[in-house]
């Protein structure tokens, strides 16, 4: 039995902080919102972020981090992306150094444009950082579906530890060397999803969504490996796989928010009133950043940051990407 600590209380920390307990660790989660805190401590129930769950009677919440990281061994991080510094920050006091941190979160920083492993190493120097990626919706793994995501770290220790840790009878963890492409794919597969998400919206079709997530599939590549990532971590799980799923999946956010958008419903009116994050939004900026500073074109990516940003019609920017020059498929 090991003694885990899970930041973050949204579907994702909350499902991976009851797989935890329910593999025999020790596990306090830290959540951010008290009446989260409550409903998990007294109806093992998380009913604002993962309802329907009924989660492991030993999982314990709290609203401190002190009292979350307290002798914590190994520390699961779950929060989006675009406050995972500053709570990383807080942190820093309460976790030891050779503590493994385990980077759930799947984005990319809009200041700075690093990866979530970066700001972690930068935050926590002395700790051992893994990245957990792949296709994987939270309330199928809290469900106990079988699910499959691979782990990532330049320490092959640490991702043998993680692997173990989170591997139990339905959820398999395989571990890998290419932190970069692993989160490279796990963040870009939010936009591609949006983009997909635009063209049911219009009702453009299978056809379209085929090429979109194909093609989505050459764009994160490319900047993949222009990064220094290895082309073939984009043909797993937290590539194709996570891109299939995110795109063609029901529970996806980020689909549902490119669905509205295609429909021509304002970005300010999808995301008004909703206590869930779409990382997509947030990493379509940051993506788009990127890409031109790397000088790496990614046009799926540079028609979802139209329709989103600058008001671009949905069909316009649809009908601009069949529209480019014509090339070879390697190209």
């Amino acid at each position: 039995m090991m003694k885990c600590a899970v930041i973050g209380a949204g579907a994702w920390g909350t499902a991976l902080a009851d797989l935890l307990a329910r593999n025999g660790h020790d596990v306090r989660i830290w959540a951010y919102e008290w009446d989260v805190v409550e409903a998990i401590n007294r109806s093992h129930q998380n009913r604002r972020f993962l309802p329907g769950s009924v989660l492991s009677d030993s999982l314990r919440a709290c609203n401190g981090l002190d009292e979350a990281l307290d002798g914590a061994a190994l520390v699961a991080v779950a929060t989006p992306s675009h406050v995972s510094r500053s709570i990383l920050r807080d942190a820093s006091g309460f976790i030891g150094g050779g503590t493994t941190v385990v980077i759930a979160s799947k984005g990319i920083e809009e200041q700075t444009l690093a990866l979530m492993t970066e700001v972690a190493a930068q935050e926590l120097p002395d700790a051992r950082v893994v990245a957990l990626s792949g296709p994987s919706f939270a309330a199928e793994v809290a469900a106990r579906q079988p699910t499959a995501v691979v782990v990532a770290a330049d320490d092959p220790d640490a991702a043998l530890l993680v692997q173990a840790t989170f591997s139990s009878a339905h959820f398999r963890a395989y571990t890998h060397s290419d932190m970069t492409g692993v989160e490279i794919g796990g963040s870009l597969k939010n936009v591609m999803a949006v983009a997909t998400g635009i063209a049911d919206g219009l009702g453009l079709g299978f056809n379209a969504r085929a090429a979109l997530i194909t093609r989505g599939l050459t764009e994160m590549t490319r900047l993949g490996v222009k990064l220094g990532a290895e082309p073939a971590t984009f043909a797993g799980l937290a590539g194709l796989g996570d891109l299939v799923l995110t795109c063609t999946g029901s529970f996806s956010r980020n689909r549902c928010v490119g669905v509205e958008a295609g429909r021509g419903v304002p970005l300010e009116k999808i995301l008004a009133g909703k206590d869930t994050v779409a990382e997509g939004v947030v990493t379509t900026r940051s993506a788009h950043a990127l890409a031109a500073r790397e000088g790496v074109e990614m046009p799926i990516v540079d028609a979802v940051y139209q329709v989103l940003f600058d008001g671009r019609p949905p069909r316009d920017a649809m009908d601009a990407l069949l529209a480019r020059d014509l090339r070879p498929e390697s190209d």
